[in-house]
């Protein structure tokens, strides 16, 4: 056989090895917690212990966490859960294994923060999932942002509005977060800048889970912000008519618009007996704050892609 085939083969054999060990130190890291239900996902709570169990083979181990990861929150997230109560677990071990793998980041900025079901409601520890990372990758933007938008989330504008400036610095940082930077020492809160936030973790992200939520942020943003400004539209009418419009289509001949407005789905904004702007299905619009009748509830965002 040829040097070069020795190499194949020895290559082959080591990658084999490095494959099958991993596994087992992954069956044996299961088997020391034998009682956790299945939905819940096997696993020794300590990155460090992890850590220590894996042999060498962090890598390797990184990439099945992460696997588990995404399997974990997929499973819960189709069924509607109302608790993701390993999702940050998960992710401290994936990124004590591996700090240089960037999803996990991403991932824990869009799902960690928000409280069920769209989330696990542990801002803190998204928090610190961030600082980890941008501890151990300083010079990757994509860190920065992740971490500033979960402070906007949080309505923290000022610690919000320090990272993006701090991410701004970083060779190579995408411009926008100069922009961020500067409209979260505004402290607002508006649709444009919320709409830029969701239209980046967007671009920048291949998770199929983190886009999907992405859209619906952005489609449910559009609908508040038709609502807002329809309601302003009914105000206005009041304020000169003394009396609400008997309909949509006389308060669009009011407004001087080209025709009833119309939501991302293409219905026709409606208007109640109240005054109030409604949206038709709002359960296609599972993020919205405005449009919806009194007393309604949303679904969860998995259950409704199920």
């Amino acid at each position: 056989m040829s040097s070069r085939g020795r190499t194949t083969v020895l290559a082959a054999s080591s990658l084999l090895v490095s494959i099958t060990a991993s596994v087992l130190s992954l069956r044996h890291i299961d088997q020391l917690h034998p009682t956790s239900p299945v939905e819940d996902v096997l696993y020794i709570g300590s990155p460090k212990m992890v850590k220590r169990a894996s042999f060498g083979f962090d890598g390797l181990m990184a990439c099945m966490y992460w696997t588990r990861t995404v399997q974990y929150f997929g499973h819960r997230h189709l069924n509607g859960e109302m608790s993701y109560n390993e999702l940050a677990p998960l992710l401290e071990i994936t990124t004590a294994l591996d700090p240089n793998m960037m999803a996990p980041y991403q991932f824990g900025a869009s799902f960690l923060a928000p409280a069920p079901p769209n989330g696990a409601g542990e801002p803190d520890r998204a928090i610190r999932l961030m600082q980890y990372g941008i501890e151990h990758n300083p010079n990757d933007w994509h860190l920065y942002y992740n971490l500033g938008f979960v402070y906007y989330t949080l309505k923290d504008y000022k610690q919000a509005s320090a990272t993006f400036a701090r991410g701004s610095r970083v060779p190579n940082a995408h411009p926008f977060l100069k922009i961020l930077a500067a409209r979260m020492a505004e402290h607002t809160g508006d649709y444009s800048t919320a709409r830029m936030l969701w239209s980046a973790t967007f671009e920048t992200s291949q998770d199929s889970h983190i886009r999907l939520n992405a859209i619906a942020h952005l489609r449910s943003l559009q609908v508040d912000e038709d609502v807002t400004n329809l309601q302003a539209a009914v105000t206005r009418f009041g304020e000169r008519a003394g009396r609400l419009p008997s309909s949509m289509e006389e308060l669009t001949a009011a407004e001087h618009l080209p025709g009833i407005p119309i939501d991302p789905d293409g219905k026709p904004y409606e208007l109640s007996p109240e005054g109030r702007i409604l949206v038709q299905n709002p359960d296609n619009f599972i993020f919205v704050t405005k449009g919806t009748p009194p007393g309604y509830k949303p679904p969860a965002f998995g259950r409704l892609r199920k």
